[in-house]
């Protein structure tokens, strides 16, 4: 048993997050069942967070994390990395669409939300590599921005209708970009935490500059194509008054469209660096 492992800053802020997240959907599920895509996306990422982060703990707390045939730093700064995104998400889409001003547990619950948002954000800065630092690749802000790409990925797609993108060979165009890009983070993701990377035919760093400049070559495409194809008539006059989902389903796709290409060229620079820079 290492007990230690609960007193360092990283056990800490785990065990607070345990505490938050435990809380979050407790106060939700108190108020009873919702039949609503949202409301399940926000139950389902807190009893994830919670469930994972108490394995983090029980696993360190054992030792049974230095028998297991993964990359433990990778993973452990991944799934920070993952649920800062997914706690971020949940809290903004619960204070947004299930909570009033006389709402007290749903209010409650949007609190600790923020703060279990705040405590992992505060672990993947514990837990990310320092400059000249030797550790593992997802550790490093590159692999960080590999998660972030693979997550607005999923956003995206939760938000694509398939009676829309299927009329255009345009949209299905940028479909097939979100996907194979998506696929190109979670294989590299995969290979990082399963160690794997030997395995590549070529050496990783030249593998993931090739990754990303094609990446941004294929936003860059989608950028320009969604728009022009989902925006051929102005938005209805009736969203003025009520929520329109499926007209403000293609402007978060737009947006995450522009941000996963902002993200893409950022990791595009860092690769150029790692895999270039620092070999000359």
């Amino acid at each position: 048993m290492d007990v230690k492992t609960l007193t360092a800053p990283v056990g800490i802020v785990r065990m607070l997050e345990v505490i938050f997240t435990c809380i979050s959907f407790s106060l939700v599920a108190s108020l009873g069942h919702i039949t609503y895509s949202f409301w399940t996306w926000c139950m389902f990422t807190w009893c994830f967070c919670f469930c994972l982060t108490v394995l983090i703990l029980v696993l360190e707390i054992t030792g049974v994390n230095q028998k297991v045939p993964i990359s433990w730093d990778d993973f452990t700064t991944a799934f920070a990395m993952l649920a800062t995104l997914m706690i971020l998400s949940a809290s903004v889409i619960y204070s947004t669409f299930f909570t009033c001003s006389s709402c007290g547990r749903q209010i409650g619950a949007c609190v600790t939300s923020f703060l279990a948002f705040l405590l992992y954000a505060t672990e993947v800065g514990l837990t990310r590599a320092k400059p000249g630092e030797i550790s593992g690749f997802l550790t490093t802000v590159p692999g960080l921005l590999k998660v972030l790409e693979a997550f607005v990925a999923c956003i995206i797609f939760i938000c694509l209708d398939d009676n829309h993108f299927s009329r255009f060979p345009g949209l299905q165009w940028c479909v097939a970009v979100y996907s194979i890009c998506f696929i190109f983070a979670l294989v590299i993701i995969t290979f990082t935490i399963g160690r794997l990377l030997a395995l590549l035919p070529a050496p990783f760093g030249k593998v993931l500059t090739c990754c990303n400049v094609l990446a941004v070559l294929m936003y860059m495409t989608a950028v320009v194509i969604w728009p022009v194809y989902s925006f051929k008539e102005p938005r209805p006059t009736i969203c003025a008054h009520v929520r329109c989902p499926g007209w403000d389903n293609l402007v978060v796709v737009s947006f995450m469209t522009c941000f996963n290409l902002v993200a893409y060229i950022v990791d595009t620079v860092y690769s150029v660096r790692l895999s270039f820079i620092s070999s000359a």
